[in-house]
């Protein structure tokens, strides 16, 4: 298949919404990948990478956040949604995909989530308060807690931001996109900004965020890159210490590696070497 033809589109009817799936399905029988997206980043953007994995044997699936690309609502001052939403969303994307069969006609293939910043965000929360779920694995890729402490001279900056988003967020009703994170409700600024300003998760469901994550007992495999202008590898490692009842495997991914510049967006594009380590971590699931 063409890269174009890789995929199939799925629409999952949701609180009288719909949630957008690209599905790519692999031939071979290795374990099954959900990739949730970065902030404002649409499923399509990550088709090559999709590409990369299937190659590797993995059954691949995108899912569009709440929202964005094919999900919807689109953001708006009706809209009020945030991370719990988006936390809520993961389970009815696994139930259709098993439903499909993509964990095989019998089960059989490992389920492994892969979050790239906020998607990152969305797995650990949903992990985090979901201990039965089907999810053997978690990768993490570009995807720390961008607290603002972490930053050095640049954490005034970082705080400045986030507050200033968050406020045109309330006012507006909704964040418009300018310049960052494409069009989003003021519930997802609002906890995305709650990270920046305490460094820590909002609370989903009453429950705490930090507790959740101690208790993930599924391996973690997380991932910086070169040149990341949003999240360096202090925030990671601030995310990751959280996940003090699991094995964390750290792997830095250079442009040597990928043989191409990268950031916190271009790695996607680049990133046949990544999908190859993607692919041994899930197989050792």
């Amino acid at each position: 298949m063409t890269e174009a033809q890789a995929y199939v589109q799925d629409y999952i009817p949701h609180e009288g919404q719909r949630l957008g799936v690209h599905r790519h399905p692999s031939p071979g029988e290795g374990p099954a990948v959900l990739v949730l997206p970065a902030m404002g980043v649409p499923a399509g953007y990550y088709r090559r990478f999709a590409a990369d994995l299937t190659e590797q044997g993995l059954n691949v699936a995108v899912a569009d956040l709440r929202g964005t690309g094919s999900s919807t609502p689109r953001a708006s001052r009706d809209q009020r949604y945030g991370y719990a939403e988006l936390v809520s969303d993961v389970p009815v994307v696994i139930d259709h995909l098993v439903d499909h069969g993509f964990l095989g006609p019998d089960g059989q293939r490992p389920l492994m989530l892969l979050g790239h910043s906020l998607g990152g965000h969305v797995a650990s929360l949903y992990l985090a308060g979901a201990p039965e779920s089907p999810v053997r694995g978690l990768t993490l890729v570009a995807c720390g807690i961008p607290y603002h402490a972490l930053y050095g001279w640049r954490g005034p900056m970082v705080h400045t931001m986030a507050t200033t988003l968050r406020t045109t967020a309330k006012v507006l009703g909704h964040w418009p996109g300018a310049g960052f994170a494409g069009r989003q409700t003021h519930g997802v600024i609002r906890d995305w900004a709650h990270t920046v300003h305490k460094g820590r998760f909002v609370s989903v469901d009453g429950r705490d965020p930090d507790l959740g994550l101690a208790g993930v007992r599924v391996p973690v495999q997380a991932i910086t890159v070169d040149d990341d202008q949003f999240t360096p590898p202090v925030t990671i490692d601030h995310l990751v210490a959280k996940f003090t009842g699991t094995n964390v495997a750290a792997h830095h991914y250079t442009t040597g590696e990928a043989g191409a510049r990268l950031d916190h967006f271009l790695w996607a594009r680049a990133a046949a070497p990544l999908a190859a380590r993607v692919a041994k971590f899930a197989a050792a699931l």
